[in-house]
């Protein structure tokens, strides 16, 4: 498991029905691509999140295959559109098998 790897979600508090809303969401992680060497020319190893997810409710709204060429520290911003009150849940898939996740509640008002 990387070190201090930690996630960001921003999302709505309150939203229409059927609005579309931004969520932000941002995930602290090295990003170790195992393209460097470490001082004593070593391969550093491969270390990224490669896949994200987000549900509402149970229901996919985003999958996404994250490769080596991505920044440190990814950050994603994405709409999605919210037919009722509920949870989005976020999860980060790291190469060590490594699983983070995050929750949000949304209320319609």
């Amino acid at each position: 498991m990387a070190k201090d790897v930690k996630p960001r979600v921003k999302v709505p508090k309150k939203a229409a029905a059927g609005e579309s809303i931004t969520i932000k969401t941002l995930i602290s992680h090295k990003m170790e691509s195992g393209q460097r060497k470490d001082g004593d020319g070593n391969v550093i190893p491969r270390s990224i999140i490669n896949r994200f997810t987000c549900d509402f409710n149970g229901e996919n709204v985003i999958d996404v295959t994250l490769e080596p060429a991505i920044s440190t520290n990814p950050f994603l911003e994405f709409e999605a559109t919210v037919p009722e009150a509920g949870e989005f849940h976020f999860t980060w898939h790291d190469d060590d098998g490594s699983v983070y996740e995050d929750k949000k509640a949304i209320e319609i008002g």
